[in-house]
């Protein structure tokens, strides 16, 4: 409680109330940041990732992911997220399905070979790519490929190219022949 006292001209005023921080005292928040924080917690939400996993990445409180995506500001946002995205992969199976329809047209256009254009080769290879594609079975087009880096000793590479000889010899692909001594070499 506040004690009252009477001021200089008689007029009675409040003692300053202790339990106040003083204004240059006072905690403030940066808006800004903490906004564009509440928007990576929601986008890494939509994109699926656990609250455990965003915390961790944004190196905060699993608690304030919670709180975060739990606001009502939060579902909002993440909602909104969401619905763009349902809308943005119907338009992509939209044009698949477009795509798709005239591709099919173009596969029965060569099937049938009305015109004669098509030789019997290139429907046999149109048949199996729509095959392939359509099975799952068609050879992957992507590379993967790594290199690796080594020193060897002399004695090393010498035993690589034995063991490599050795492994052609096997395989029948390193014949040796022996020169046969000549008539007049002394042996």
């Amino acid at each position: 409680m506040s004690s009252q006292r009477q001021a200089l001209y008689g007029f009675d005023y409040r003692e300053p109330d202790e339990r106040r921080v003083a204004p240059e005292e006072r905690k403030t928040y940066d808006i800004k940041g903490m906004w564009q924080r509440h928007h990576e917690i929601v986008r890494l939400a939509a994109r699926g990732f656990k609250q455990t996993e965003i915390a961790e990445i944004l190196n905060i409180t699993p608690q304030t992911v919670s709180n975060t995506l739990n606001s009502q500001l939060g579902q909002e946002k993440l909602s909104e997220i969401r619905l763009e995205s349902d809308d943005e992969a119907k338009k992509v199976s939209e044009k698949i399905r477009i795509l798709t329809s005239e591709a099919l047209k173009v596969y029965n256009e060569i099937f049938a070979n009305e015109s004669g254009e098509a030789t019997l080769r290139d429907r046999k290879d149109a048949a199996d790519t729509v095959l392939l594609e359509l099975s799952g079975l068609r050879a992957p087009t992507k590379i993967q490929s790594h290199s690796v880096t080594t020193t060897l000793t002399l004695d090393e590479l010498e035993g690589f190219k034995q063991r490599g000889i050795a492994a052609l010899r096997e395989a029948g692909k390193i014949v040796d022949i022996i020169p046969e001594p000549s008539e007049g070499a002394s042996e």
